[in-house]
């Protein structure tokens, strides 16, 4: 692991290599993880794969609550590590905890109560409804160990430890290979559950890596001082997650209600287009995960340097990752593009849910770049402690550039599913555009200010 101090001194192409790689690799085995349960549902029917696509955008919602409260867990303790403030460091990582306890609680309450309704909406009825619901109430019910793990992952990264949660995901994956087809399809005294059995296998994966997370968390001693009152809600602490992890939870919000406004103009065009979305997205996440671990290095970096008093290594930082992140999508952009029916293929026979799957899939490449763009510059702006400009372009290109475009796209025009897949490039790519110069013009303000 490396030293606080490293990130205010080191050579950051060597930080970024120490932070990236493992969170990327780790990141990798996650979209794995995903298409192995994409794939055993396409085993059950094309009902099965839509009903999962139909479910992921409530699904993502717990993911951006744990996602968001962990970068700003991450970006605040970055920040009191590089000023060197230890006991206010320790003293939010139990705060953090606590605050991830409660929201587990009411996302679980509030899941249960409106998923149906939800599902009802973007057009899901008798079996495809209920096999939506079978698979989202046991999602669920595992809300708060995909919270903890956000926030016990979230304790590592802020001291340079990304190989942790790599080592989770990996041996997850492992995992998921095994306990998908047997829950699935029962044997050796487990009964038979269908698409239930791929989300209880999540969830019980899940609850593995809490267990695993707090032995190492426990082992690197930060939990050294570890009392039950460090874990009473304090106000000043909550105030502080708050402020700056609701911020990165509404802007992971918009992705989800993106990925729900999609999945609503894709069901006017069957189940046949939600499943094949689905399947693609999981295909796109395989390609740019990769990345994710340059947007880790970003915060973190950004967090501690800004601690220290350093913008100099936060634009340097800043324009490296940028500079990385293309060279490696790259790479993503050529296999998606030459095998994105082979890619297809692997998950269904559907031949109607492979031809919007591959239509989706070559316009998707066009704007992998601007991915790149936007989430590093996300990144280092939340670890400049300016969280709020993530819920701005959240939700500028998740809903309200998208929603028109989608209106006279698809249906105004008629273009159909293509209509929703060039919304989506032209979305992104304006968003990533104002981002960039945005992200540019607040580190040379602190620039300038240093230098005055």
């Amino acid at each position: 692991m490396l030293k606080s101090l490293d990130f205010t001194s080191a050579h950051i192409p060597t930080l970024i290599r120490k932070l990236a790689v493992p969170a990327s690799v780790g990141f990798v085995f996650n979209t794995l993880f995903n298409v192995v349960d994409t794939y055993w549902g396409g085993k059950i029917s094309t009902s099965a794969l839509a009903a999962m696509g139909l479910t992921f955008p409530v699904f993502f919602i717990i993911l951006s609550m744990g996602i968001g409260m962990g970068t700003g867990t991450t970006a605040l303790i970055s920040q009191s590590l590089g000023a060197g403030r230890l006991e206010e460091a320790e003293k939010c990582g139990f705060q953090a905890i606590s605050f991830s306890i409660i929201n587990s609680v009411l996302l679980t309450i509030i899941g249960l109560s409106i998923a149906p309704s939800l599902f009802l909406l973007l057009g899901a009825t008798n079996e495809y409804l209920e096999i939506a619901v079978q698979y989202m109430n046991i999602i669920l019910y595992g809300t708060f160990f995909f919270l903890i793990n956000s926030i016990l992952n979230s304790l590592l990264t802020a001291r340079g430890d990304t190989k942790t949660y790599r080592n989770y995901l990996i041996i997850g994956f492992f995992l998921n290979v095994i306990l998908d087809p047997w829950f699935m399809y029962g044997g050796y005294g487990f009964p038979e559950l269908g698409i239930r059995g791929i989300a209880l296998s999540t969830v019980l994966i899940q609850i593995f890596g809490t267990i695993y997370m707090i032995i190492i968390t426990r082992k690197r001693k930060i939990f050294q001082h570890a009392r039950f009152d460090n874990f009473i809600p304090n106000r000043k602490y909550f105030m502080a997650l708050f402020g700056q992890g609701f911020p990165a939870s509404l802007n992971m919000l918009t992705v989800a209600i993106g990925i729900f406004v999609i999945t609503y103009f894709a069901s006017q065009f069957g189940k046949e287009a939600v499943a094949a979305y689905g399947i693609a997205t999981r295909i796109e996440q395989l390609a740019l995960l990769p990345t994710i671990g340059l947007n880790i290095a970003a915060l973190t970096l950004a967090g501690q340097n800004i601690g220290a008093g350093l913008p100099e290594r936060v634009f340097e930082s800043w324009k490296l990752n940028i500079r990385y992140g293309l060279m490696i999508i790259s790479f993503g952009i050529v296999a998606v593009a030459l095998f994105a029916r082979q890619l297809m293929q692997a998950f269904t026979a559907d031949i109607q849910v492979i031809g919007v799957g591959v239509e989706y899939l070559r316009i998707a490449v066009l704007f992998f770049f601007a991915y790149v763009f936007l989430n590093i510059s996300v990144s280092t702006l939340q670890g400049m402690k300016k969280p709020l400009y993530a819920i701005f372009v959240g939700t500028y290109r998740q809903f309200l550039m998208p929603l028109p475009l989608f209106l006279l796209l698809a249906i105004y025009l008629g273009w159909g599913t293509k209509g929703i897949w060039w919304g989506i490039f032209i979305a992104n790519w304006s968003a990533a555009i104002f981002t960039y110069f945005y992200t540019r013009h607040q580190i040379q303000k602190l620039l300038h200010h240093q230098s005055v």
